[in-house]
């Protein structure tokens, strides 16, 4: 931190104490007493003139804080040197705002040691305004007074405390800051006299720059004695006083990067020696003991490191690392938020597309519900008109059976008639047989006719023959008629026998006949049965088609049509006849 940035921030400070009604404005008299005040207490030439001339445009009111800048800058800040002392333009700075701002009930503390923690707090608070002291930094300078005090830190009252810090305001104004430790908050069981120490303690080591302090011998470089003084290590400059109380300093050993501490043996009486060696002087030292003599040539040393390289005293450039360290933080919470942010926007994004999907998928799934419902309802159409089928079909299946058994009674009854038929068939068969041997009994019969009638024939011609024999004969002589009288006995018994004969062969012959007649009577009766089967088989649709006996060979024909034997046939019955004939006839 910069002086002018220092400055500024003790400065912000009376500003913002002149601001009565919080309007961010102060007027110009106040501002030229504020102006008048700094450049006496920073060895400023005074010019009241140029405030004038930079506000002569602006005659409308208070000034405000912006308005007020460029002046301070330009007439104040930029013409100040480091030849003023900064504990008197703390203090100026800090009569002014104090007064407005610091509630003095119930603090355990002084003025002056809130005055002190008003300082420490500027060093340690953040470079924006309005000034505020972070809880990194607040428990920084709460650990360094409590080690100041001689008490144990303890982490968890402090975490306890910053839970109890808003979320969003993690951090302190000075006035807070100074209630906080004025309480006694973090103090309990101490006295009031070991807070303020501790409070002037860390002052010192933090706004004074004070490293390392403490009583120690010094031999003088006039009189060669040794003298007990109060040395204060800071940065580039040691200074040594008569007592703590820094009332009368005697000297100051200003160090640079050329400067080196060495230590000493043992001499004259004196133990735990070193001695520092500048560019004009060397300095002798003796510590109260080894331990402390180490701990000054180390922080010494120290010293001279940090002026060799240019760099600040230790806690200021702590204090420039913490702030880096919490601007990186910063920086990379940032960043991170930033990131959280595109998250955030990519997972609004991404929510606004799954909101979307639960939608489509609410949708869908309604869509689905709703096909599903038709689907059901189909279904259940489906499964109602599958029922109707399938009582249809049933019914339908108890007519078919209800038919299936009537066509099985039915075919029954056809199987019955086809059996009936075929034993009709059989029986119109054995029938047709029956007329077929009629009909052969018949032709034999006529045949057998035709034959006794040719040879009735051949012995009515015969008998005549014999006859006009017997006639001629009468007329021959009477031997001779004797002769004709035997033969004609012989031919009348002949003839006798021929009658006999011919009374055979019509008693055979009627024997035919009535045969013939019983057999045409048997025809016809076959006939008759042939035609009513004939009848029954039609009347039963032609189910069975009647076969009727036919000759495989030429039919023979006679007088009286188709003879129903063949030539073979009628051969084998006349040969049979004549061996009837044959037995039947009388010996001769």
């Amino acid at each position: 931190m910069g002086l002018r940035d220092e400055l500024l921030k003790a400065i912000w400070h009376a500003f913002t104490a002149l601001d009565v009604d919080k309007s961010g404005k102060v007027s110009k008299s106040q501002l030229k007493v504020l102006s008048h005040s700094l450049c006496t207490v920073m060895k400023i030439p005074h010019d009241p003139v140029a405030l004038e001339e930079h506000f002569k445009d602006d005659d409308e009111g208070p000034v405000s804080n912006q308005g007020y800048m460029p002046y301070l800058n330009k007439f104040i800040l930029d013409k100040v040197q480091d030849n003023f002392d900064r504990m008197d333009f703390n203090r100026m700075c800090w009569t002014l705002c104090a007064r407005k701002n610091l509630n003095r009930n119930h603090l355990l503390i002084s003025d002056e040691d809130a005055f002190k923690i008003w300082c420490i707090f500027n060093f340690l608070s953040e470079e924006r305004y309005p000034l505020i002291i972070v809880t990194e930094e607040i428990e920084y300078f709460l650990r360094k007074l409590t080690e100041a005090m001689g008490g144990s830190w303890v982490e968890e009252k402090f975490e306890d405390y910053r839970a109890q810090l808003s979320g969003g305001q993690q951090c302190l104004t000075a006035w807070e800051l100074i209630e906080l430790v004025g309480t006694g908050h973090f103090s309990k069981g101490m006295e009031r006299h070991t807070l303020s120490m501790g409070i002037s303690e860390v002052f010192q080591e933090l706004i004074l720059d004070v490293l390392k302090q403490g009583y120690m011998m010094k031999k003088g470089h006039k009189r060669k004695n040794w003298t007990e003084r109060w040395f204060v290590l800071q940065p580039s400059l040691i200074s040594y006083y008569v007592g703590e109380d820094l009332a009368e300093k005697k000297g100051d050993i200003h160090l640079d990067g050329n400067c080196c501490v060495e230590s000493l043996p043992d001499k004259d009486g004196k133990k735990c020696l070193f001695y520092i060696k500048c560019s004009d002087k060397s300095y002798e030292i003796s510590a109260s003991d080894k331990k402390k003599k180490q701990e000054w040539i180390q922080a010494i040393q120290t010293c001279v490191s940090l002026l060799k390289v240019g760099r600040a005293g230790p806690h200021r450039e702590a204090q420039l690392k913490r702030r880096e360290q919490r601007q990186r933080q910063q920086a990379e919470q940032e960043q991170l938020e930033l990131r959280m942010k595109e998250l955030q926007t990519a997972n609004e994004s991404k929510q606004r597309e799954l909101e979307a999907m639960r939608k489509k998928l609410e949708e869908a799934a309604a869509s689905a519900v709703e096909e599903e419902r038709r689907r059901l309802q189909t279904q259940n159409e489906l499964e109602d008109l599958y029922r109707a089928e399938m009582e249809k079909e049933r019914m339908v299946r108890l007519q078919m059976e209800e038919q299936v058994a009537q066509k099985s009674s039915e075919l029954e009854v056809y199987l019955q008639r086809v059996r009936e038929l075929e034993d009709m068939y059989h029986r119109l068969e054995e029938a047709l047989e029956d007329e077929r041997q009629a009909r052969q009994d018949e032709e034999t019969v006529r045949k057998l006719q035709t034959r006794i009638l040719e040879e009735e024939s051949a012995k009515r011609a015969e008998l005549e023959q014999m006859h006009l024999q017997q006639q001629q004969a009468i007329t021959q002589t009477q031997a001779e008629k004797e002769e004709l009288e035997r033969e004609r006995l012989a031919k009348e018994s002949a003839l006798e026998a021929a009658a006999q004969q011919l009374q055979r062969l019509e008693a055979e012959r009627q024997g035919a006949l009535e045969q013939y007649e019983e057999v045409m009577k048997k025809l016809e009766d076959a006939a008759n049965n042939t035609k009513s089967w004939k009848d029954k088989v039609a009347h039963h649709e032609g189910l069975i088609r009647l076969i009727q006996p036919g000759s495989k060979v030429p039919q023979k024909i006679t007088n009286w049509g188709p003879a129903a034997f063949t030539e073979a046939e009628l051969n084998l019955r006349e040969k049979d006849w004549q061996e009837r004939k044959s037995r039947a006839a009388p010996p001769q």
